[in-house]
């Protein structure tokens, strides 16, 4: 027998790759923080001894969620301005609020908080754009928690940096910081194509090449954006974009909701990666991200919630399933992203998003064991026909009871064991009275 640190069993095993499998009976073996084996429950017991075997008999196993989209932070300002357009939601509440509050504190209290909600919900690794990115890559890796931090650049001056060179600066401290981190990646993040001007986007993709890294941006979030860019520069973000030379495998577009079908056409030749915000879309009425066309051309499409600011929470069960009957709408089409699909979105493409598909996003011997475990057994899922359908369109997020990164047991029958969970309960409300003004 191989000794090995830890064996899973779980009813049913959902690894992704390949798609549409689902194994029953099998036990996922780890060893050294990455998955060594996924075999039958027999097979497992007679092969391998385990430090620790864990029995989970009417749960289905799957990869952590990868949420490739998020301003982590923002949970602080969860509920503070709801019901309103972006631009206003932006100009008259979110702006103000960040350039009162927002520092080193603000944002290590907040990460936190959504690392605990994300954790609690089966996400394993996120893909960060905000101030402090230190200060939340180091929360993030407190926790044992995987995440990609962005490196902000801006035209104007805010808490982070003064202009466009200075963000440039810091962005270079923060890459240095993280360049051999086992947790925690880098992403250049340019807020969107209104808020950064081209010089500072042509030294982004210099940069991405150089260092080897991603480049993470909102883009054609609403109609309104690009007729504005249309009206001020003769032509739509996308198009200025690929001017510019960043549509390439680098690029990281958020939210995509305008698009012509030769721009869908584009992002497929070169090989862009699109990340879809269903539930802050819809919320902030910004428009339908024409998912099904995509993937229909072979562009790679990711999910991320958004911050909780516009969402309101950071919950990818749902965006899962939000995601898939949005697409089903859309399209006209029943069959447009199933169950397979969206969980695949929420795993394996915001993995592949990331540059981080040969570690996470799949059960696959040698890759990292980071890994959920959700319970069919209560009433609301039950029957079982097929536990892929099941975790995408009946589950919810209170049903994941443990989640394991790199092997490690984070989240045990859905205690957190590396966050203390009243201390961030404690910060929470803290903020709340500071940045509202009244105990809460």
């Amino acid at each position: 027998m191989q000794s090995v640190d830890t064996v899973v069993e779980g009813r049913w095993v959902v690894p992704v790759e390949p798609e549409g499998v689902v194994l029953e009976h099998h036990a996922v073996v780890i060893d050294g923080g990455r998955i060594r084996a996924m075999v039958p429950h027999a097979e497992a017991r007679s092969d391998y001894r385990a430090d620790r075997t864990v029995e989970l008999r009417d749960h289905v196993l799957l990869p952590g969620l990868v949420n490739t989209h998020t301003h982590a932070a923002m949970a602080l300002m969860r509920g503070l301005a709801d019901d309103l357009p972006l631009m206003r939601w932006l100009e008259e509440h979110i702006w103000p609020v960040e350039g009162r509050w927002v520092g080193d504190e603000f944002v290590r209290d907040g990460t936190l908080l959504a690392v605990a909600e994300m954790l609690r919900g089966g996400t394993t690794c996120f893909n960060d754009m905000y101030f402090y990115p230190s200060d939340a890559g180091r929360a993030a890796a407190a926790a044992g928690m995987r995440c990609t931090v962005g490196l902000i650049v801006l035209d104007f001056p805010t808490v982070w940096a003064g202009g466009a060179e200075e963000y440039l600066t810091r962005a270079a401290e923060v890459h240095d910081e993280f360049r051999s981190h086992p947790l925690v990646d880098t992403a250049f993040a340019p807020h969107a194509p209104y808020t950064v001007s081209d010089g500072p986007l042509e030294r982004v993709r210099i940069l991405a090449d150089e260092l080897d890294i991603p480049v993470h941006i909102h883009l054609h979030e609403t109609r309104g954006e690009v007729e504005s860019a249309v009206a001020a520069q003769g032509m739509r973000p996308l198009a200025r974009l690929d001017q510019l030379g960043l549509l390439s495998p680098r690029l990281m577009a958020v939210h995509m909701t305008e698009l012509a079908d030769e721009e869908i056409d584009r992002l497929a030749e070169c090989s862009a990666h699109v990340v879809h915000c269903p539930e802050s879309n819809l919320k902030l009425a910004s428009g339908f991200c024409p998912v099904a066309k995509l993937l229909a051309a072979g562009v790679n499409v990711a999910l991320g919630t958004d911050g909780a600011a516009s969402n309101n929470d950071l919950d990818m069960v749902q965006e899962m399933r939000t995601a898939s009957l949005l697409a089903k709408a859309v399209a006209g089409d029943a069959t447009a992203v199933p169950a397979h699909r969206a969980i695949a979105m929420a795993t394996i493409a915001g993995a592949r998003a990331l540059g981080r598909d040969d570690t996470i996003g799949s059960l696959v011997p040698g890759k990292a064991a980071d890994m959920i475990a959700v319970d069919l057994g209560a009433v609301e899922s039950q029957p079982v026909y097929d536990a892929a359908s099941q975790v995408a369109f009946s589950a919810s997020r209170r049903q994941v009871s443990d989640v394991w990164v790199a092997g490690r047991r984070l989240l045990r029958d859905g205690q957190l064991l590396t966050v203390d969970e009243d201390r961030v309960l404690a910060q929470a409300k803290h903020w709340a009275t500071r940045i509202g003004g009244k105990s809460p």
